[in-house]
């Protein structure tokens, strides 16, 4: 579950990006309880989740360079950015900024979690 979601939060870094580019193009303002809120509301669901489970994986198999903080400033960045990605006014080199950052973070989780999967097999296989 942890690995699909963090996968799942890749996909919405991206997601958010393209709908930022999508707004700056088209020069709309989106209606914030239609279409901002609801979006935002599901990711925070899904995000608290995530770290609460991230962080009980980190305590459990205590990754070199993976850390509590790290999780909580992604879940604090992703909040913001999933929020102003719908907002043409929004800085594009801190939104990019932000998102980089994040990705980078999800993309260690990632590969630190795909390790500890493979070397769960390996030990069911011995």
């Amino acid at each position: 579950m942890l690995l699909s979601t963090t996968e799942k939060l890749l996909e919405e870094c991206d997601a958010c990006w393209q709908r930022f580019l999508r707004m700056r193009e088209e020069d709309t303002s989106p209606d914030f309880f239609l279409e901002v809120k609801p979006h935002a509301d599901t990711w925070h669901a899904i995000l608290v989740t995530w770290q609460s489970e991230s962080e009980k994986w980190i305590l459990l198999n205590r990754p070199k360079y993976m850390h509590k903080t790290q999780i909580d400033n992604a879940l604090d960045a992703m909040d913001q950015f999933v929020v102003q990605s719908f907002y043409k006014t929004t800085s594009k080199k801190r939104f990019y900024q932000s998102i980089q950052s994040v990705k980078f973070t999800l993309e260690t989780f990632l590969r630190y979690l795909r390790e500890d999967g493979e070397q769960h097999v390996a030990e069911k296989n011995d």
